[in-house]
């Protein structure tokens, strides 16, 4: 399946009762699996997950370990980015030349690598002490 049409049938899933703000995900992993997902809202707003994560989750859960690529779509006038939370979420993950597409259901497109999704993202060696 292409990230574009596991992200469209995502989105088409999200829990969006209060922004009405549906956003579908997909992640494919180093083995070529894809993973989707899609914003969940609560009705505490700080309590939802936004569709990247729950891609993630996805992958995480079934054992894979490295993004080659993610995907992000959403009814907007403008390509949708990640959230800071979301772009760390994926850094995770990702390399720094890792593509990713941020596409509007109307067909607007912006392309970025995490490195430049990301620049200065904190890793794993900020945490070496010695």
């Amino acid at each position: 399946m292409s990230l574009l049409d596991a992200a469209k049938r995502a989105r088409e899933n999200a829990h969006a009762p209060y922004s009405n703000f549906k956003v579908g995900a997909a992640v494919r992993t180093a083995s070529g699996d894809v993973y989707a997902g899609c914003n969940v809202e609560n009705v505490a707003y700080p309590e939802g997950t936004c569709a990247e994560a729950g891609a993630i989750a996805a992958m995480v859960m079934a054992g894979q370990r490295e993004i080659t690529e993610a995907l992000v779509i959403a009814d907007a006038p403008l390509p949708v980015t990640p959230c800071g939370g979301c772009r760390q979420k994926l850094k995770e993950f990702a390399g720094p030349d890792t593509k990713v597409t941020m596409l509007t259901t109307g067909g607007a497109e912006l392309v970025m690598t995490m490195a430049e999704l990301l620049p200065g993202a904190f890793t794993n060696e900020h945490l070496d002490n010695t």
